[in-house]
């Protein structure tokens, strides 16, 4: 029932942008944190950005920080992330997750989506 679909990934080359998106469905993301991670083959989960899910507050990664911005829209249950200034290091797959009030860490994760920056 509870559900996170990433979409938005691509081939793109250094320099270019992208904007990801994150679909919900079983459960009202207003009333989640919500997060980006990504993983690239032979290395560890990798934190990206996050969203809190009453005061909004922000946080991102130190590589990112400046080129990447998270957002969301509640009344069509999904979240975004922009992504500017792309370079090969970003090359990952993007997974979007949530995490409760209840929760110490993030519990529900999508399945991914690939993204492949050229030099």
């Amino acid at each position: 029932q509870v559900q996170l679909v990433e979409s938005g990934g691509g081939l793109v080359q250094a320099g270019d942008s992208l904007r990801l998106t994150c679909t919900a469905s079983g459960l009202a993301i207003s009333n989640y944190d919500m997060g980006w991670f990504r993983q690239s083959p032979g290395k560890e989960r990798e934190f990206v950005a996050a969203m809190s899910r009453i005061y909004g507050t922000l946080n991102y990664a130190e590589s990112v920080r400046g080129r990447f911005t998270i957002s969301r829209d509640n009344a069509k249950n999904t979240l975004f992330l922009q992504m500017n200034s792309l370079k090969p290091e970003d090359t990952a797959v993007y997974v979007c997750a949530a995490r409760s009030r209840y929760q110490n860490e993030y519990h529900i994760w999508g399945r991914g989506t690939q993204v492949t920056v050229s030099s």
